[in-house]
């Protein structure tokens, strides 16, 4: 097995000028509060950092930290108070499925439609023709290792195999950018972990660029070209983490000493220990 170069630490840092190219996404000084009966409260805070074309970051904090909802601000689904999104350069002021996909915790595929007709579902929206939507949709399947189920419904398919589903229709539209919000959070260990290395095998044929959210810190360092550690609420990056593990990722790295070194250091900040 190749050696495991030592991960580069450095502090949060302004975008760089590669994240108005295509494919990227950039997130440029984002804040934002949310009301209550006392007063604003503070959400998130001067957010700014950018996944170059192709990359795979993840973001990683405690619960509330405001995770999911700088993703679903990145997706167009919510709105800012300040600061702005941008997708290969142009601003995101709405959802885009063109530019953005995204994939939830839950696979929320209709249960009255097949696997082809959840995947495609999103072209007949758009009055993409009959057999076009389900060429591109067959071929969505293909990718994710779901050829042959096509014409299943949800309730006959896996916890597993309805998230590839949802993972396939999150790419039917070939958007260059994909956003992961916990999407492997509801299965079972062992199935989360053959996901995570569907999603690697999947990434490395699209070169997608990929932003992935998730509680687990072993799943973080698996997956990423880079962490970005959040604070407690108001969200804050902390620490952005470059993971120079080889690819392809394997099981054994996660006994490796360097994955276990990463490991604790972002769970150093989440524990509130930043000397780590």
């Amino acid at each position: 097995m190749a050696d495991v170069t030592a991960a580069v630490r450095s502090p949060p840092r302004p975008v760089e000028a590669a994240a108005d190219r295509p494919g990227s996404i950039r997130v440029d000084h984002l804040s934002h509060t949310y009301p209550a009966r006392d007063g604003p409260v503070p959400a998130l805070v001067d957010i700014d950092f950018a996944a170059a074309a192709g990359r795979f970051v993840v973001l990683v904090g405690p619960s509330g930290c405001g995770k999911s909802s700088l993703l679903m601000m990145m997706a167009g689904l919510r709105h800012a108070d300040s600061g702005a999104i941008l997708c290969g350069g142009r601003p995101i002021t709405g959802p885009d499925p063109l530019r953005v996909g995204v994939v939830f915790q839950e696979a929320n595929l209709f249960p009255w439609l097949t696997a082809l007709d959840n995947v495609a579902f999103p072209l007949a929206l758009r009055r993409v023709k009959p057999a076009e939507r389900r060429r591109r949709a067959a071929d969505m399947l293909r990718l994710v290792g779901l050829d042959g189920f096509a014409s299943r419904h949800p309730h006959e398919l896996s916890g597993g195999m309805r998230q590839r589903v949802a993972i396939a229709r999150g790419l039917v539209q070939d958007p260059p950018v994909l956003l992961m919000d916990e999407p492997f959070g509801a299965l079972d260990e062992q199935t989360r972990m053959m996901m995570g290395d569907e999603l690697l095998r999947i990434w490395s044929q699209t070169r997608k660029t990929v932003v992935f959210v998730t509680h687990s810190l072993g799943e973080a360092v698996y997956l990423a070209d880079e962490i970005l550690v959040m604070s407690p609420r108001p969200g804050r990056i902390v620490d952005r983490i470059a993971v120079d593990l080889p690819r392809p990722r394997t099981y054994e790295m996660m006994a490796q000493p360097e994955f276990s070194r990463l490991r604790d250091r972002i769970w150093g900040h989440i524990r509130g220990d930043h000397a780590i």
